[in-house]
């Protein structure tokens, strides 16, 4: 039960995560460079939610399960 919650919300994380990575994509229209773009991206807390959530996934998957 803890794999597929930890599973749920590690999808969760990265979705959100991943929809604010998508959508300040636009920073790239009105100037700035790619270099610029990731250094923003780094400082914002909540595109680190896509990190944080593919993290909570993979431990959920190689969670070492009972037998």
């Amino acid at each position: 039960m803890l794999r597929v919650f930890l599973f749920l919300i590690g999808f969760g994380l990265s979705v959100i995560g991943f929809v604010y990575i998508i959508s300040y994509l636009n920073l790239l229209t009105i100037g700035y460079n790619f270099g610029e773009y990731v250094q923003f991206i780094i400082r914002q807390v909540e595109c680190l939610f896509a990190f944080i959530g593919i993290g909570l996934i993979l431990i959920a998957i190689y969670l070492p399960g009972e037998k």
